[in-house]
């Protein structure tokens, strides 16, 4: 394995960034990478050449080879397709370039510890594309969480995609990004799930046992409103974030009460609302910013190899027991199964 300069970037250098696959969600991590500090974009690469030339100009880089890229590069994000990730992410590492993969980490959990074992050798940072992690209000509650004595969590991601198609299963594209939330909130792993999809992937849910923890995650591409939502029930308060306005409530000292008014009796339910400030920013910007400081001090990454396999085989068995086929039945799609994890 290669162990040049880049393996070992110092703060007096710039860290030479570049991007595999610019796509919509490529094309942002080119964006905020010429926009960091410390950091020069020197090329992107596509496996459509004009979609790189183009996205080459718009951010004042060059379109370039994959093996060009890896020359120049210190770090790449690699933004392709999943079934595409296991051969480029191992081609990127191979050129001793640290590499931030997209979520899933591979298309299989095999090809994840594969990966996660030619970062390792070759002493090159691994990070996965879990963006939520860095959105302020998960943070806000990541830092609460350890003081809570928590009884249950919910997420929900729901809402048609923005150009009214359904490319993929909603499993692997949003459910995924929960299920690496509550397992990182929880510090901990599933025991047993059960679950449910319908419409041909389209919508499903999962109930997640944990250690006196109950998770239910719920993603949709058929909901005709876009919610991203996270609850957590805690014997001392519940806490309910909003992805989408980056904001945290938190209910206390809840008290519901009747009283008398005008001779009648009325209900009324009392609590207390804290609303903690939130340090707004923008996920990818603290994501790649994140990663950056990992290669420069050789730090662990805030996402793991690890990380992303846990959620990999996470939403691998969900898939399973929510789309599978079950046996001497038509309607497998929508039959519950549970299983030991």
């Amino acid at each position: 394995m290669s162990t040049d300069h880049r393996a070992n970037a110092t703060r007096e250098e710039p860290i030479r960034a570049g991007v595999v696959g610019v796509g919509s969600m490529g094309e942002n991590h080119a964006r905020v990478y010429g926009e960091l500090a410390g950091v020069e974009l020197v090329g992107v690469t596509d496996r459509d050449d004009e979609v790189a030339a183009g996205i080459a100009t718009r951010y004042g880089t060059d379109a370039l080879a994959l093996e060009t890229l890896c020359d120049r590069c210190d770090v790449v994000t690699v933004a392709v397709p999943t079934p595409a990730h296991y051969e480029t992410v191992s081609t990127c590492l191979e050129a001793g370039v640290h590499v931030l993969v997209e979520k899933p980490i591979a298309e299989t959990v095999e090809q994840g510890h594969a990966l996660a074992e030619q970062a390792r050798e070759a002493g090159l940072v691994l990070q996965v594309g879990h963006i939520e992690r860095f959105n302020p209000a998960v943070q806000t509650v990541a830092e609460l969480i350890d003081d809570l004595d928590v009884i249950s969590v919910e997420a929900e991601r729901l809402g048609p995609p923005i150009d009214r198609t359904a490319p993929g299963n909603v499993i692997f594209d949003l459910m995924v990004h929960d299920v690496d939330i509550v397992g990182s909130l929880l510090d901990d792993k599933p025991h047993s799930l059960a679950a449910m999809g319908t419409d041909n992937g389209q919508y499903a849910t999962a109930t997640i046992e944990y250690d006196d923890v109950i998770a239910t995650v719920t993603a949709s591409r058929l909901t005709q409103k876009k919610v991203r939502t996270l609850t957590v029930t805690a014997r001392e308060c519940l806490v309910e974030v909003d992805y989408l306005e980056q904001s945290v409530l938190i209910h206390r000292d809840s008290y519901p009460e009747y009283v008398a008014d005008d001779g009648q009796p009325r209900y009324r339910h009392e609590s207390v609302v804290e609303r903690p400030r939130i340090d707004s920013g923008e996920p990818l910007r603290n994501e790649l910013e994140s990663f950056v400081e990992a290669v420069r001090t050789g730090s662990t990454p805030a996402v793991t190899a690890e990380d992303g396999i846990a959620a990999l085989e996470t939403v691998k068995l969900i898939d399973r027991l929510a789309t599978g086929p079950s046996e001497g039945t038509d309607d497998a799609p929508r039959k519950e199964r549970e299983v030991e994890v």
